[in-house]
């Protein structure tokens, strides 16, 4: 994970590839908080795991295809307008993709 588990339990979707409740058991007691928050889980996994059966979507995408669907992910987002321009520009190495006016 390349977070602060601890911030999870603030988040409002959170989407994870890795099967937290069986390899992160202590962090992913802040995935059950925002669940218990009112949070979506989003779990993308060919397997269907504990993690899976605690999140709200399971995305049984076949193995191997993470980035593709990522990619895809990210370029609705952009194609619609739904994302934190101001963060992406300032902060991010993606601000080449991103019009500057």
């Amino acid at each position: 994970m390349t977070t602060n588990l601890i911030d999870l339990q603030h988040s409002d979707v959170i989407m994870a590839t890795s099967n937290m409740a069986e390899n992160h058991p202590v962090g992913f007691q802040w995935v059950m908080k925002a669940k218990e928050r009112g949070a979506k889980f989003i779990h993308v996994d060919p397997r269907f795991t504990r993690t899976s059966a605690a999140a709200d979507i399971h995305v049984p995408i076949r193995s191997g295809t993470n980035i593709a669907f990522f990619g895809g992910l990210i370029n609705y987002a952009i194609q619609h307008n739904l994302y934190f321009r101001d963060y992406v520009v300032h902060y991010t190495n993606a601000s080449f993709l991103i019009d500057p006016e």
